[in-house]
C-alpha cells in the first residue's frame, strides 16, 4: 500500500500549532509574529515527518508552478547538443525550479502537443531549443507564458540566445595566422559560386561571413573553396582526397568537425601528416575531436553557457527583447603547428 502523503495539518499537529501558523512559517513569511520557538518546532516537525509542499496546490495559490518547459527537436536524444540541457537544468535547479524536457523530433504535430502539455502543467516559462542553430518553427498555439529561444530564432518570440558565430569565424582565421599560415589555405564545406541562390541558415551565414571578414582584414585568400551541402565525414573525406591530387595546401579550414574527421582520414591515406604537412582547424568541438590524434583544434559551441543564459533570461522579470550572443571558446589541440606547415 502506498504511503500516505504528509500534509501541512500533520506538521501543525506535531508542532502543536494551527495549520495557518505552520503555513506562514514554512512559506517564509517575514511578518508571522510567531516566536523563534514556534519556528523551530514547525521546521523540526516538517523534517521529522518528511513533509514536502504540495506543488499543485501552491501553483493554484500563487499562480506559479516553479516549473519550466524545455521543448526541443533532437537535443535530448543526441549527444551533439545536450550541453544545452545541462546548462539550463543547472540554472533551473539553482533557482529552485523544475525543468520538464519535451522532445519533438522536429515533427510539427508533436511540437503542438508539447506546447499544450507544457501549458496544461502551468509552466512559468518555455525554452524552445534547437540541436543545430537555425530559425525554429514555433506552433501557432496561444502561449501566455514567457518564451526564450535557445540556439535558434523566431520572429514571434524576440528573446534569444545563440553562439557568436561571426566572432567564431574570425577566430579560426586568427588561429591560422598566429600559427604562421598565410598561403595555400583551403576552405572545406562552402563555395559561394557553387551555392549562389541557395539558403544556408542565418547562423551558418554568420560563421562564413566572419571567416571572410578576417581573411580580407589580414590580406589572405583561399587557394580553393570546396562546397558540399551536408557537412558529414564522408563528404569531408571525398573532397579532401580529390583536392590533394592536384593541390598542396598548408592548411584546411573545415566548417565543422565532422568534415574535419573525413579530412583526417584522407590526409592519413596520402602519407602526409597533421600538422607537419597540413594544419587543420574547425568548428563545434564535437566530442570526438579530442580523441583524434593529433587532437583537432576547434572553436567550440558554448552549449552549457547558452543553456544557463537562456534560463537566466527566462526567469528574469526585467528581460527585454533581443539576441544574446555567447562567445565561442577556443579548444587548442595538436592539429595546428607552432609554425607554418611545410610540404
Amino acid at each position: 500500500m502506498a504511503k500516505k502523503r504528509v500534509t501541512l495539518a500533520d506538521v501543525a499537529r506535531l508542532a502543536g500549532l494551527s495549520p495557518t501558523a505552520a503555513s506562514m512559517i514554512l512559506t517564509g513569511r517575514p511578518d508571522t509574529r510567531l516566536s523563534a520557538e514556534a519556528h523551530a518546532k514547525v521546521h523540526a516537525a516538517a523534517a521529522s515527518l518528511g513533509y514536502r509542499p504540495n506543488a499543485a496546490a501552491r501553483a493554484l495559490r500563487t499562480d506559479r508552478s516553479r516549473s519550466i518547459a524545455f521543448i526541443s527537436d533532437y537535443v535530448a536524444t543526441t549527444r551533439y547538443a545536450n550541453g544545452l540541457i545541462r546548462g539550463a537544468l543547472a540554472a533551473a535547479e539553482e533557482a529552485g525550479h523544475v525543468m520538464l524536457v519535451l522532445e519533438t523530433g522536429g515533427a510539427p504535430e508533436r511540437e503542438i502537443e508539447a506546447v499544450r502539455a507544457a501549458l496544461d502543467r502551468q509552466v512559468d516559462g518555455i525554452i524552445f531549443a534547437a540541436m543545430r542553430a537555425r530559425e525554429v518553427f514555433v506552433p501557432d498555439v496561444p502561449i501566455a507564458a514567457p518564451v526564450v529561444m535557445l540556439n535558434g530564432s523566431s520572429a514571434r518570440f524576440p528573446i534569444s540566445v545563440a553562439p557568436d558565430e561571426f566572432a567564431g569565424g574570425q577566430t579560426v582565421v586568427r588561429l591560422l595566422a598566429e600559427a604562421g599560415v598565410s598561403e595555400r589555405i583551403v576552405l572545406l564545406g562552402h563555395n559561394p559560386d557553387d551555392e549562389r541562390g541557395l539558403f544556408r541558415s542565418e547562423f551558418i551565414s554568420r560563421r562564413i561571413a566572419g571567416i571572410n571578414h578576417e581573411m580580407a582584414e589580414r590580406g589572405l585568400r583561399f587557394e580553393k573553396q570546396l562546397s558540399c551541402w551536408n557537412w558529414e565525414p564522408d563528404h569531408g573525406y571525398d573532397l579532401t582526397k580529390s583536392m590533394l591530387r592536384d593541390t598542396s595546401p598548408t592548411a584546411i579550414l573545415c566548417l565543422n568537425d565532422r568534415l574535419a574527421f573525413g579530412a583526417y582520414q584522407a590526409i592519413g591515406q596520402t602519407g602526409l601528416s597533421i600538422p607537419n604537412n597540413i594544419a587543420l582547424v574547425s568548428f563545434d568541438n564535437d566530442e570526438v575531436a579530442s580523441y583524434l590524434r593529433p587532437g583537432l583544434t576547434t572553436v567550440g559551441l558554448p552549449h552549457e553557457a547558452m543553456g544557463r543564459e537562456a534560463m537566466r533570461l527566462l526567469l528574469d522579470p526585467a528581460r527585454s527583447p533581443g539576441e544574446t550572443l555567447i562567445e565561442m571558446p577556443i579548444m587548442r589541440r595538436g592539429s595546428l603547428p607552432e609554425q607554418a606547415p611545410t610540404r
